[in-house]
């Protein structure tokens, strides 16, 4: 990332301990919170202190090293049934996005290849293949930045969508990878942020980073994103997304799917940038996808002000399914797959 960049790393795993940036504090306060307990590190998935799929995977890779620190003199057999219990513990803290059930299964059959050491021995393998997995998110973001960057050129205007940015990996971001590539490339563009309602990651986090580096972002309501569309400000649309099923339907931050609607309608690429972690071809449609249903307060407030009657009822689904046919193209570290995508993500990510 160019050297205007002063964004702190998302996480950082020190001296066996892992440190996240409280992204519910940003961008009034940035908090480094080292994380304690594999309690912890849940509760931190959970309320969104780490987020985005890419980087939810790292830090439950991570966060699983605490559930079985404690008994490396454990026999084997009690070590893996102990393992296999705070996996499955780590992926009830958000359901959606499949990085974060693809990261502890990977660390899971890591551990499952060495039940020939000692409990500590194992332990010692996971720590690597923890750091493993994140120093991969970060060439896997560099590739998806050089392979998107292209789509940008000079003059133009990018609309996104939450935060698919440095803060959801380990660096660069998927949606922003292109982005930060094509800026630090001198291409002259804009970035058109939707803010992202209920809980504004694209106010608080997406338009807090493209600032910080240099990038010429403009904020936006996102029911002002078909106006702004309708002016010809928007040439592409850039997101990210939590789970790719097999047939190319994503699965992203609530809203995205009207964002896709939109370019349809007005004749805008609409584009999706994923690691390899985020497809998952088990998964056969969209209706397949479960979707996190949180909590009612998100909605009834803005900030610290409540803004809804008691007793309100509400929905607060955190995620809609983009049908495949409204994607222009899936930017992935092994380049632009476009459609049919059943066979062109059967084809890159053979299993």
């Amino acid at each position: 990332m160019s050297s205007k960049n002063v964004l702190p790393k998302t996480m950082e795993y020190k001296n066996g301990d892992l440190y996240l940036i409280d992204q519910t504090r940003l961008p009034n306060e940035t908090i480094i919170e080292k994380q304690v307990t594999i309690e912890q590190v849940w509760d931190s998935i959970k309320v969104l202190k780490v987020r985005g799929a890419p980087a939810i995977g790292i830090a439950g890779a991570y966060g699983l090293l605490y559930g079985v620190r404690d008994i490396l003199d454990a026999p084997v057999d009690k070590f893996m049934q102990v393992l296999k219990e705070k996996a499955a513990y780590l992926d009830s803290s958000r359901p959606t996005a499949v990085n974060l059930s693809w990261g502890l299964k990977r660390m899971v059959a890591k551990a499952e290849t060495c039940t020939d050491m000692t409990s500590e021995e194992i332990y010692k393998v996971l720590e690597q293949e923890a750091i493993a997995i994140h120093e991969e998110d970060k060439i896997l973001c560099k590739k998806m930045g050089e392979n998107g960057a292209p789509l940008i050129k000079e003059g133009m205007g990018v609309l996104t969508h939450c935060n698919a940015g440095s803060l959801a990996t380990s660096e660069l971001g998927t949606a922003t990878a292109p982005m930060y590539t094509a800026h630090n490339a001198g291409v002259k563009f804009r970035v058109y942020s939707d803010e992202t309602r209920p809980l504004l990651q694209g106010a608080r986090l997406t338009s807090w980073e493209l600032q910080k580096s240099g990038i010429d972002v403009t904020l936006i309501c996102d029911n002002m994103a078909a106006h702004i569309m309708s002016q010809g400000l928007i040439d592409m649309v850039i997101v990210g997304t939590d789970r790719v099923a097999a047939n190319g339907d994503v699965a992203n931050k609530i809203g995205t799917m009207g964002v896709a609607i939109l370019a349809k309608h007005f004749g805008i690429p609409f584009y999706v940038a994923c690691p390899s972690s985020t497809v998952d071809l088990n998964t056969p449609t969209g209706a397949d996808i479960v979707i996190e249903e949180r909590e009612p307060n998100e909605v009834c407030n803005f900030g610290a002000r409540r803004t809804a009657p008691e007793g309100m009822k509400v929905r607060n689904p955190a995620f809609d399914v983009t049908p495949n046919e409204l994607v222009t193209g899936i930017i992935t570290e092994l380049g632009i797959l476009q459609a049919p995508y059943i066979e062109s993500l059967a084809s890159a990510y053979k299993k």
